[in-house]
């Protein structure tokens, strides 16, 4: 069990999940404050959103894409720029799909549901061939 887990460790989409996981706690825990708060659903998953992309880049840049990160300089500079473009269309996903989902009378945090999934395979799609792809790498 325990060597499993070492290889499964390994994996870069399962790595990338973990960090997922943890950026999706920030986002869908900000959500739920601001939701409670009383803000309209669809501001409350786009600044949900963002909060998550700090911790996502925190993570993806340091244990799940570390050997494409390029060294400090233009290129770090460039590359998450691209990052947070990825994170743009991403945000543009979840906020659509949120309002989409809220204009059709559907539960705003099923909706958020949606939204990650969608958001989560485009963003790792984006991340893995632009972001952190060979054509970055060092």
């Amino acid at each position: 069990m325990i060597r499993s887990f070492i290889r499964l460790r390994d994996v870069r989409l399962v790595r990338y999940l973990l960090a997922s996981v943890g950026a999706l706690a920030v986002d869908m825990g900000s959500f739920l404050l601001l939701l409670a708060a009383g803000l309209a659903a669809t501001p409350a998953a786009a600044l949900g959103y963002c909060a998550g992309i700090i911790v996502h880049w925190l993570l993806s840049s340091r244990t799940v894409f570390h050997d494409g990160v390029l060294a400090k300089g233009a290129g770090r500079g460039r590359q998450k720029l691209l990052f947070i473009g990825s994170a743009l269309v991403g945000l543009a996903l979840t906020t659509l799909i949120v309002a989409v989902g809220e204009h059709a009378g559907i539960d705003p945090r099923l909706a958020k549901i949606v939204a990650v999934g969608t958001s989560f395979v485009a963003t790792y799609l984006l991340r893995k061939v632009v972001v952190f792809g060979p054509q970055t790498a060092p």
